[in-house]
């Protein structure tokens, strides 16, 4: 895999927005913050932009991205929120600029096609964390900001991922797991099934979390995952958060824990839930394409290997 060289305060972050608009007011926000925060900013042509439910057209938010990676000025990237749209511009990205570009690049939610389609077709090492319009500028928590700054700022391996104080990592089948992580939000997942940038699990930790979808509903995207194999082809799972997937419609249903055992516990890997990563606050920043453990007994998530250079 290819290794980012780490960001230090006073380089340029570029911002951009491949899936869904943000407003002006945020736009502005995001600029100001992160100058703020010791960094130099590039706005993108795409956060400017709305085309629908999208920020742009997809040409534009390609090529917003593309130009991102080859702009020499740029040192680090960090998409401006999630939403809808990233799958669309797969097949327009210049994959080799980004191999010969690396650099940071820091997004979740709708961003985890981005993140797939990264790790696969240019080998960079990515990381799944907070974006500027909906985390950075709001309520963003020091656990947040820290958890970022270790993993994109530091040479040295993070070491232990630790949650916030409060919230426990529960053990769904104990064994101990090696292996790079992927993956991210379930919908984006399953997603990709079918398409030449379809998620390679084999013989890594797979990151899920979600958001919003009730449990019929991650039911169906998790039997999708077991059917096609890729729960079993895992070395390991880690269950992120699952905001707001709770039914409020139907008077028959399971629960989200009694999905998440009938689809779960009956592969057997290592598995641990409720790590906080995703659509939460406080957050954990987690690096893509490089070696980590799981030990699910112990409840204990350790990245054993440099995720910058």
């Amino acid at each position: 895999m290819i290794k980012p060289k780490a960001l230090k305060l006073g380089d340029t972050i570029g911002i951009i927005a491949p899936a869904s608009p943000t407003t002006e007011e945020n736009v502005k926000k995001a600029y100001d913050k992160l100058v703020e925060m010791g960094f130099n900013v590039k706005m993108g042509k795409s956060p400017y932009e709305r085309y629908g439910y999208l920020s742009g057209t997809d040409s534009i938010r390609a090529e917003d991205l593309n130009e991102m990676f080859r702009d020499n000025e740029v040192d680090g990237i960090i998409c401006m929120r999630g939403g809808y749209g990233t799958p669309r511009i797969l097949d327009l990205i210049d994959y080799e600029a980004i191999k010969n570009n690396p650099k940071v690049f820091v997004g979740y939610s709708d961003i985890t096609a981005l993140h797939i389609a990264f790790t696969q077709m240019a080998d960079l090492v990515t990381f799944h964390g907070p974006m500027v319009s909906s985390d950075i500028i709001g309520n963003f928590s020091d656990f947040s900001k820290e958890s970022l700054y270790k993993a994109i700022m530091r040479t040295e391996a993070i070491g232990a991922i630790s949650n916030p104080l409060g919230e426990e990592i529960i053990t769904i089948n104990g064994g101990i797991a090696e292996g790079t992580i992927i993956g991210g939000n379930l919908s984006l997942i399953v997603d990709t099934i079918g398409t030449p940038y379809e998620i390679n699990v084999k013989g890594k930790i797979l990151f899920i979390e979600e958001i919003g979808e009730e449990p019929y509903n991650i039911d169906r995207m998790l039997n999708q995952l077991r059917l096609s194999g890729k729960l079993e082809e895992s070395s390991g799972i880690i269950l992120g958060d699952f905001n707001k997937c709770v039914s409020d419609k139907h008077d028959e249903n399971l629960t989200l824990e009694q999905v998440i055992e009938d689809h779960i516990k009956p592969v057997g890997k290592p598995t641990i839930y409720n790590l906080q990563g995703g659509h939460c606050e406080p957050m954990v920043t987690l690096p893509f394409g490089v070696k980590a453990r799981l030990d699910a007994d112990k409840k204990e998530l350790t990245i054993l290997e440099t995720c910058t250079k």
